[in-house]
């Protein structure tokens, strides 16, 4: 029978427990985040019959909320000093499947399967529009994890797979039934490309990671997230689509304003900046 611990004995056991854990949080969260990854692939393969749009909306939901976890497991590890070689692996393979297969199969399911019956060419180029999608999507992620700690922490290079997958989804959320014209899957086509093409850009996104120095940073951060909680609240699922288009929007007139010598914001920088960067994409 082994030895009774003393009070002090069983407070470090505790505090080890509790140390251990501490590193198991942010994968668990990484691992929900590939949870709905999956079902999001499971609903679209489901999608069947004469009401698909349910089995849509539910799959676009589930990428949404998928880069809610996303974005979590990150911060999540840098608040708890737990951030490890190996929960940024683990990030870069669920990100692959949770933001670059399962959009694209939702994609091909959504608004090439069904109508490429009809079309077989247009089943052909849904196809090779949504693998496109997945390629620069490992690209992306590729390019990523060998830039930490050269580019500046404000900025991603190239639009994030997560938001190219939230821009993919909301398209969905917004119009959950299948396109019924061939134009309208040629241009959701079209769309693919152009966010796989942005995800593999050197145009800078925003990242929001780095916390602003100003003194009333908190309040207005409180203030847009409630503001946007409350659009969420009131346009529901076509909320997505609108708010992932403004960001993609801003970005670009950030990017071209600094052609035209803008300095509002101060563009990004390239010197080594390891010590501030993140490892874990938002």
């Amino acid at each position: 029978m082994p030895p009774r611990l003393n009070v002090e004995e069983r407070r470090a056991r505790r505090r080890r427990v509790v140390a251990r854990s501490k590193f198991a949080l942010p994968s668990a969260i990484t691992l929900i985040s590939v949870l709905c990854g999956f079902s999001s692939i499971v609903m679209s393969i489901n999608a069947a019959g004469e009401d698909t749009s349910h089995s849509f909306l539910v799959a676009g939901g589930l990428l949404v909320l998928a880069g809610v976890f996303d974005g979590l497991d990150g911060r999540v590890a840098r608040a708890t000093n737990t951030t490890t070689e190996f929960g940024v692996q683990l990030d870069s393979l669920a990100d692959v499947l949770s933001f670059g297969m399962a959009p694209a199969i939702l994609a091909y399911r959504y608004g090439f399967f069904e109508f490429g019956k009809l079309d077989p060419r247009l089943r052909t180029v849904g196809w090779a529009a949504s693998f496109f999608f997945v390629a620069c999507g490992a690209l992306r992620l590729a390019r990523f994890n060998v830039q930490v700690g050269v580019v500046d922490p404000r900025f991603f290079v190239g639009m994030p797979i997560p938001v190219g997958a939230a821009c993919v989804a909301s398209v969905i959320l917004h119009w959950p039934v299948p396109p019924t014209h061939v134009v309208h899957a040629y241009l959701f086509a079209a769309e693919l490309v152009a966010v796989a093409l942005l995800m593999v850009s050197n145009v800078p996104f925003p990242s929001f990671k780095k916390r602003s120095h100003h003194p009333h940073a908190s309040q207005y951060l409180t203030l847009a997230f409630l503001f946007l909680l409350s659009l969420l609240i009131i346009f529901r699922e076509k909320f997505f689509l609108w708010f992932f288009l403004a960001y993609v929007l801003v970005a670009l007139a950030m990017n071209l304003g600094w052609l035209c010598g803008w300095q509002g914001v101060a563009p990004p920088t390239h010197r080594n900046l390891r010590e501030d960067s993140a490892p874990r994409e938002t």
